[in-house]
């Protein structure tokens, strides 16, 4: 006689899976640190522009054409330190952190090389503006800002690997604070070495970057005492002991970091070297243009912060394994920068003469730049787009083909387009800015779809190699994902 079968014990009750919402709530708290010291940033810009404009036309553009040619190299440097962030929260994710340390030690020589490199660089920039074709009224101004922000070139590459780290830990509130603290030192100093205050010689343009790189060491020192000292980093022991340079462990950041470099260098240099040829045209355009680069440079430090939080969290879903995590953070994403780029986009539309109004007094300028700023409107969707999917293409480590699809986009199409537009046929700075429409336009659609390709279950499956991807959308009842 059969025994009756044995009824099969019954599977525990999990939890249902995590909204959409609480995935936005996450994503938009560890942003909101991440945008504010974005902001910060930006708002270095803002200083510098609202100070020379003031002090005059000519020191306007000066400043317009040394920032671009900061920036333009600055953005290798900065793209390749991105490496950190998704490299330190999968080891975050995947309970390695006794391992970030040794990761942080090697980010600290890979930015001092970087930022002596890049030092090196901008001594040798200085001598080629007049080459370059840059009007001559704008070359003398331009040179002395160069060389005096150049010093503080390998303070801001130390900066960034710091505040990588921390990024990458979930934690951001650093980024606003010391970002904000810099301001404070930026504007009073600034202000006295252009205007020659308190005894100090009147220095104009030259002023603006020598107390921009007084700034960038101030924020890096204080950054390091902090990592140094704070309670919450103890554990990681991050400067516990003197580590040699580690050539695999630098070239692991090279292969994920110097792509997405040329990639934030391809969208950058787009904007930096359409400022360049707009400062061939004279000084009232080169000005109007830095007004309008400075706006809409504002309103991207937003989508950037959000996208920086989406690399984190997309990168610490990949590091647990959880495969319906990664799509649920890049989402949230997506539902946040929408909604601020639409904000953006208004604000723009709406208020572009009153935002003008702070900059200068000069109307040929404010007229110029107030109808520039109507194609910044038109370029918020796709920029947020763009830029929050290379984010979390970042969480990945897919950054060699986004690399070349900004190739594509931003230079295969955006830079003819606006040159074309702008020099060729005579449309100015109104057709240099067409072309930067389509580039992010073009970018927006690859990259999305780009991540979208990349995230399927059995590319990620690659990623993780021998390790299980859990489908399910409750992986979180095994792990807290923080």
């Amino acid at each position: 006689m059969s025994s009756p079968p044995v009824p099969a014990a019954p599977s525990p009750r999990l939890p249902d899976p995590p909204r959409l919402s609480k995935e936005v709530r996450r994503t938009g708290l560890l942003a909101a640190p991440l945008v504010l010291g974005h902001l910060s940033t930006g708002l270095i810009g803002f200083v510098d522009a609202v100070i020379a404009g003031h002090h005059g036309t000519e020191t306007l553009a000066a400043v317009s054409v040394g920032t671009a040619l900061f920036w333009l190299p600055m953005m290798v440097p900065m793209g390749t330190l991105m490496s950190l962030p998704p490299a330190v929260s999968q080891l975050d994710g995947a309970g390695r952190r006794d391992e970030v340390g040794a990761l942080f030690r090697q980010g600290l020589w890979l930015s001092v090389v970087l930022g002596i490199a890049l030092f090196g660089f901008m001594t040798a920039a200085v001598h080629a503006l007049g080459p370059m074709g840059i009007a001559p009224e704008i070359v003398p101004g331009a040179s002395d800002f160069l060389r005096g922000i150049r010093w503080g070139v390998p303070a801001l590459t130390l900066y960034l690997c710091m505040r990588y780290l921390c990024d990458g830990l979930h934690f951001t509130l650093p980024t606003m604070l010391f970002g904000f603290g810099g301001l404070l030192l930026l504007v009073p100093l600034g202000y006295a070495l252009t205007y020659g205050l308190f005894g100090m010689p009147e220095r104009g343009a030259g002023g603006l970057g020598i107390a921009s790189a007084v700034m960038l060491w101030a924020q890096a020192i204080a950054f390091a005492l902090y990592l140094r000292r704070a309670r919450r980093f103890a554990g990681l022991r991050l400067f516990a002991r003197f580590d040699l340079p580690h050539w695999p462990a630098i070239r692991g950041l090279l292969a994920t970091g110097l792509p997405i470099g040329v990639t934030v260098a391809m969208e950058g240099g787009l904007f930096v070297t359409t400022a360049l040829l707009i400062g061939r045209l004279g000084e009232i355009p080169a000005a109007a243009h830095q007004i309008a680069i400075n706006v809409a440079s504002l309103c991207f430090m937003i989508p950037m912060g959000l996208a920086e939080a989406t690399t984190v969290r997309v990168g610490h879903a990949l590091g647990r394994g959880d495969g319906f995590g990664v799509r649920r953070a890049a989402n949230a994403g997506y539902v946040i920068v929408l909604g601020t780029q639409a904000l953006s986009a208004l604000v723009l539309l709406l208020g572009n003469e009153w935002i003008v109004g702070f900059y200068t007094d000069d109307v040929a300028v404010a007229t110029l730049a107030a109808s520039l700023l109507l194609f910044a409107a038109a370029f918020q969707f796709p920029d947020g787009v763009q830029v929050l999917s290379a984010g979390a293409l970042r969480g990945l480590g897919d950054t060699r083909v986004p690399m070349l699809l900004a190739v594509l986009a931003y230079w295969g199409i955006g830079m003819p387009l606006g040159a074309g537009l702008g020099l060729g046929l005579g449309y100015g700075p109104r057709g240099m800015w067409v072309g930067l429409i389509a580039g992010l336009l073009v970018a927006s659609v690859l990259l999305g779809t780009r991540f979208w390709r990349s995230s399927r279950p059995a590319r990620l499956q690659r990623l993780l190699g021998a390790r299980p991807l859990d489908r399910t959308p409750d992986a979180t009842r095994v792990t807290n994902d923080g």
